[in-house]
């Protein structure tokens, strides 16, 4: 253990900065996107009462004063009040973030199921014509935008086919094409990543000297090479996992699912700060747990990585 204290007391500090920065940004974009007020009130309001309401959400003040008062209010949890729900920003968020958990987990583990075995079985049998055509799909899946593929599915699967349903949250059979459409880009990088690293183990010494022993192909993939291809593996996997569940917003606005994503962009249009500020912030706090847990996890296992 000796070591890890420093490790991950670096860590924690670059989290905290990372926070900091991601919280500085939404705030000044934000207040350059214009004044909510507007939004709020008849275009024939007094100017009375368009200065009453910007006195009352604080938008009278200078921008160094409502940014102060914005980290203190952070720091406490509070991000305010939203403008267009009329409730705390923080429980408008949390009412989103479930449909953005299932979303994402159902991402991750159709990701998981497909693309591993095809890269175990796409290096075992490289270039042959499987490892070409299924190369060739993870490639088109990682250069494909996501909205594109979203799009497509709509149209194949749901209105020539009518199969499933194009847009909503009511049972499985809603989720299966946001799924699909939010882990293609994911499912094409650990597939093409699970390939390049068991290719990469097999071509060891101590690989070469189990077959030259006799042992089948199948215990050489098994026993020795998913072993030793595991720690780029488990990265790609983690990266990936913190990448659905915070970059769900294309896939979330084409199939009209009421999570975290959808809702930051419907609070962009409306201007409603607090919301769109939580959203990005607890986006932002996802994304850095996960490659906090991948790192400790690095760390415990590479020593070499916390000396580093």
């Amino acid at each position: 253990m000796r070591g890890l204290l420093p490790f991950l007391a670096s860590r924690l500090l670059r989290a905290a900065i990372a926070l900091w920065l991601v919280s500085t940004v939404v705030f000044v974009v934000m207040r350059l996107s214009g004044d909510p007020v507007p939004l709020l009130l008849p275009s024939d309001a007094p100017a009375s009462e368009f200065a009453r309401v910007r006195a009352e959400l604080g938008l009278d003040r200078s921008l160094p004063v409502q940014y102060a008062v914005f980290l203190g209010h952070v720091m406490h949890g509070d991000f305010g009040q939203s403008l267009h729900f009329r409730q705390p920003a923080i429980r408008v968020v949390a009412d989103y973030l479930p449909a953005t958990f299932e979303l994402g987990l159902a991402a991750f583990a159709l990701a998981l199921l497909v693309a591993l075995p095809i890269g175990i079985v796409s290096a075992v049998k490289r270039n042959s014509v499987l490892d070409q055509a299924t190369m060739g799909l993870a490639l088109v899946g990682q250069s494909a935008p996501t909205f594109f593929i979203g799009i497509l599915l709509i149209l194949i699967v749901s209105l020539n086919l009518g199969l499933l349903p194009t847009s909503g949250r009511e049972g499985w059979q809603s989720l299966v094409l946001p799924a699909l459409t939010l882990g293609a880009f994911a499912m094409a990088s650990i597939a093409r990543l699970t390939r390049s690293a068991v290719l990469e183990v097999l071509r060891a010494d101590y690989i070469r000297t189990a077959r030259a022993k006799g042992v089948t192909e199948a215990l050489v993939v098994v026993k020795h090479t998913l072993k030793n291809a595991a720690v780029p593996i488990v990265t790609i996997t983690g990266l990936q996992f913190g990448t659905l569940l915070g970059g769900a917003v294309v896939t979330e606005t084409v199939f009209a699912w009421p999570g975290i994503g959808r809702l930051a962009i419907q609070s962009i249009y409306n201007r409603d700060y607090p919301v769109v500020q939580c959203t990005v912030f607890i986006s932002a706090v996802l994304f850095i747990v996960i490659n906090f847990v991948i790192d400790l996890i690095y760390g415990l296992l590479d020593p070499r990585v916390r000396s580093g």
